[in-house]
C-alpha cells in the first residue's frame, strides 16, 4: 500500500470545516464517554493496529481468532484458517455465527488472480409461496417471518465453508472442525457479552424447550461470566459432519432432526430441501475508487452493488478536503446513500430468479447522473426520491471475519442467522439455532422488513430462491495486490459501515484501527433520517439540521473486522471495539 496513504492520518484529520472537533478532543470524548444508550463506542481501544508478518486474523471472538492462528502455525493458508474460525464461531457465538444460517465468502489469492465469491445464502424451501407471510386479507403477519418455524430458510453455512475448503484449502474438513468440536464438547469460559445476550433473549428463547435446555442452566438462569459452557448436542452434530462430510449435515441424522423439528411445528423445510441445497460460486461485483479496485459481494447480496454505486457517486466530490465527519462530508454521504437504498428497494434480488441491472447500477455514467441531483447545501427529502433508471437489465447480529496469510491470500467472510439468536428456535437434539432469514424476503412488496428496508417484486418469496441480503464481504486491491480486507455485521447498516471504512482508509489516510473505530453515520432512504454514533460534533449536527437533515443518535453500528496489507507485506489488523469480544491477532 502507498506509504503516504497509511501515514496521512494526522494531516487529513486536521482538514475540514471549523465546526469539527479537533481529533484529540474527539478521540478523548469517544474513549471516556459512555453514550446515553448505554453502550460505549470505543471501550478504551487504542488507535493502533496489530501488526504481523506471517498471518493475520480479525474475528468477533478471541477463541475463534486463536484457533485460526494455530492453523497458520501448522502451515495452513487463509482459507484453512477462515473455515476453522467459521466453525469455531458457530460454537462460541451462537447468537450470530451459526451452522443454522448462511452467508457469503470472498476469496482473493495472493497471485493477483481475480477474486471469487462463494454464495452460501439460505434458500426458501420448495413449499414456500409469495403470500406465506400474509393473512387472508393480504396483510403482513410480521412475526410469522421472524419467530416461527416458517421463518427459517434452508441453511447454507456447512455446505459453503466445505466448498471453500475443497476449492482453495489444504486441510481436510474434519481438521477444520476439530477445534470447534473440542470447544463444544469441553466448553469455554463465558464472557460478559455472552451472559448479557442470554439474559436479553430469555423471553424469546425460553418459549422453546430445546433452546432453554441448550443455552440455560437447569434452573433456567443464564451462564455467568467465568463459568464453563458446554454444548454436547452441538458437538455431536459437528462430529457427524467431520465423519461424513457435508452429507453429515444435509442427510442422515442431523437432516432428520431438522425435518422432524419442522414437521412438529408446521415448518416447511424437508429432507428433500436439505439434500438439494447447493452453494454457488459467483463473480464478485467490481468497481474502482480513486485508483483502487473494489471487489465485493454480488447478488443476492445488495452490499457490493451499492458500495460501488455510492463510491462512484462520491468520487466526484472532494471528500478528503471536506474532512472526516465534517458536515459537508456527512451531507454528501447521506445524499448518496439515499439514492442507492432507493434503487435497492426496486432492483435487487436473487439473479438466479430475476434480472438485476448490475452493470447499470455500478456504472460511472449512472453515478454521474445521480450526482447531479445532489444539492451541496440542502438535503433532499426521501419522499422526492424514487428508484432511478440505471442502464438496461444485464443481522444486526451478523458475524464477519477477515483473514490474510503469509502468501497474500485474503478471505473476507460474512454469515448470519439474521436476528440475535435467529428465530430463537433450537433444533431439538442437534444443539443449534435456526435462522429467520425468510424475513429478508419481501413479505409483501412495498412493506418494510425488520430493518426498515423496503423490498419489491424482485425480492418476493419463491421456492428455492435466495433472499436479498446486505452482507458485504469486501476486498480492495491496488495495482493487482490485496491491500484491504473488510466487512461487517449490522443488518441494513452493513453497507454503510463497510463503505466508511474504505473511505476512511482511501480518502482520509487512516490506519486500519482508527478506520474501524471512529464514529459512523447511516442513511437508508427510509426512514428519512441520518443515524449517527456518539462522537459526532454538536456543531456538525447543528449544521446538518440547518441543511434539512433529521439527525438521530443511534447505538453502535456494525462491528467491522479488517486487515490492511502494507507494500512490504506487513499485515495490520483492526478489530472493532464496538463488539467487546472482537480480536485481531497475527504472528
Amino acid at each position: 500500500m502507498d506509504r503516504g496513504l497509511y501515514h496521512r492520518t494526522a494531516k487529513n484529520f486536521a482538514r475540514g470545516r471549523s465546526e469539527r472537533l479537533s481529533i484529540a478532543v474527539a478521540l478523548t470524548f469517544l474513549i471516556f464517554t459512555v453514550p446515553a444508550f448505554g453502550q460505549a463506542i470505543l471501550e478504551g481501544e487504542r488507535f493502533h493496529p496489530v501488526t504481523a508478518q506471517q498471518g493475520m486474523v480479525a474475528t468477533s471472538h478471541t477463541l475463534a481468532t486463536e484457533v485460526a492462528l494455530e492453523v497458520f502455525r501448522n502451515g495452513g493458508n487463509a482459507v484453512d484458517a477462515a473455515v476453522t474460525a467459521g466453525f469455531a464461531l458457530a460454537v462460541t457465538q451462537p447468537r450470530s455465527g451459526n451452522i443454522g444460517g448462511g452467508g457469503f465468502m470472498l476469496i482473493a489469492r495472493g497471485d493477483g488472480s481475480e477474486p471469487e465469491a462463494i454464495d452460501y445464502r439460505e434458500k426458501a424451501p420448495a413449499a414456500a409461496t409469495a403470500t406465506m407471510f400474509q393473512d387472508e386479507a393480504g396483510n403482513v403477519v410480521k412475526d410469522r417471518s421472524r419467530f416461527t418455524h416458517l421463518a427459517a430458510g434452508v441453511p447454507g453455512t456447512v455446505a459453503g465453508l466445505a466448498l471453500a475448503l475443497e476449492r482453495h484449502g489444504t486441510i481436510s474438513l474434519d481438521q477444520a472442525l476439530a477445534p470447534a468440536i473440542k470447544l463444544a464438547r469441553e466448553g469455554f469460559i463465558v464472557p460478559r457479552r455472552f451472559t448479557e445476550g442470554l439474559e436479553q433473549a430469555r423471553d424469546r428463547l425460553g418459549r422453546w424447550p430445546a433452546s432453554l435446555k441448550t443455552f440455560y442452566k437447569e434452573d433456567g438462569s443464564a451462564w455467568q461470566p467465568g463459568e464453563r459452557f458446554r454444548q454436547p448436542e452441538l458437538a455431536a452434530t459437528l462430529q457427524r459432519i467431520a465423519d461424513n462430510g457435508v452429507s453429515g449435515f444435509y442427510q442422515g441424522k442431523t437432516a432428520e432432526l431438522i425435518a422432524g423439528e419442522m414437521a412438529r411445528h408446521d415448518g416447511l423445510i424437508t429432507l428433500e430441501d436439505l439434500k438439494n441445497y447447493q452453494p454457488v460460486v459467483r463473480t464478485p461485483v467490481h468497481g474502482t475508487y480513486r485508483g483502487y479496485d473494489i471487489y465485493s459481494m454480488s447478488p443476492p447480496s445488495s452490499g457490493g452493488t451499492h458500495i460501488v454505486q455510492i463510491l462512484n457517486i462520491l468520487e466526484g466530490f472532494p471528500m478528503a478536503e471536506f474532512g472526516h465527519n465534517s458536515a459537508a462530508a456527512i451531507h454528501h454521504m447521506a445524499e448518496a446513500m439515499k439514492l442507492a437504498y432507493a434503487d435497492r428497494s426496486k432492483y435487487l434480488g436473487d439473479t438466479d430468479y430475476v434480472e438485476v441491472p448490475l452493470q447499470g447500477l455500478t456504472s460511472k455514467g449512472y453515478a454521474e447522473e445521480l450526482r447531479k441531483s445532489i444539492d451541496p447545501q440542502k438535503a433532499r427529502p426521501a419522499s422526492d426520491i424514487n428508484p432511478g433508471q440505471p442502464a438496461p437489465w444485464e443481522s444486526p447480529e451478523t458475524t464477519h471475519f477477515s483473514v490474510v496469510d503469509k502468501w497474500g491470500n485474503a478471505v473476507s467472510n460474512t454469515y448470519t442467522i439474521n436476528f440475535s439468536y435467529g428465530s430463537g428456535i433450537t433444533v431439538e437434539g442437534a444443539g443449534f439455532l435456526l435462522n429467520n432469514e425468510m424475513d429478508d424476503f419481501s413479505a409483501k412488496p412495498g412493506v418494510p422488513n425488520a430493518y426498515g428496508l423496503i423490498g419489491g417484486e424482485a425480492n418476493k418469496v419463491e421456492p428455492g430462491k435466495r433472499m436479498l441480503s446486505s452482507m458485504s464481504p469486501t476486498i480492495v486491491k491496488k495495482n493487482g495486490k490485496n491491500v484491504l480486507v473488510t466487512g461487517s455485521p449490522g443488518g441494513s447498516r452493513i453497507i454503510t459501515t463497510t463503505l466508511q471504512v474504505i473511505m476512511n482508509v482511501i480518502d482520509h489516510g487512516m490506519n486500519i484501527q482508527t478506520a474501524v473505530s471512529v464514529p459512523r453515520i447511516h442513511h437508508q432512504w427510509l426512514p428519512d433520517e441520518i443515524r449517527i454514533e456518539q462522537g459526532i460534533s454538536p456543531d456538525t449536527i447543528r449544521l446538518l439540521e440547518q441543511q434539512g437533515h433529521k439527525v438521530v443518535r443511534n447505538s453502535a453500528m456494525g462491528a467491522i473486522q479488517s486487515i490492511m496489507i502494507g507494500e512490504d507485506g506487513t499485515l495490520y489488523g483492526g478489530a472493532d471495539p464496538r463488539r467487546s469480544t472482537s480480536s485481531a491477532m497475527g504472528y
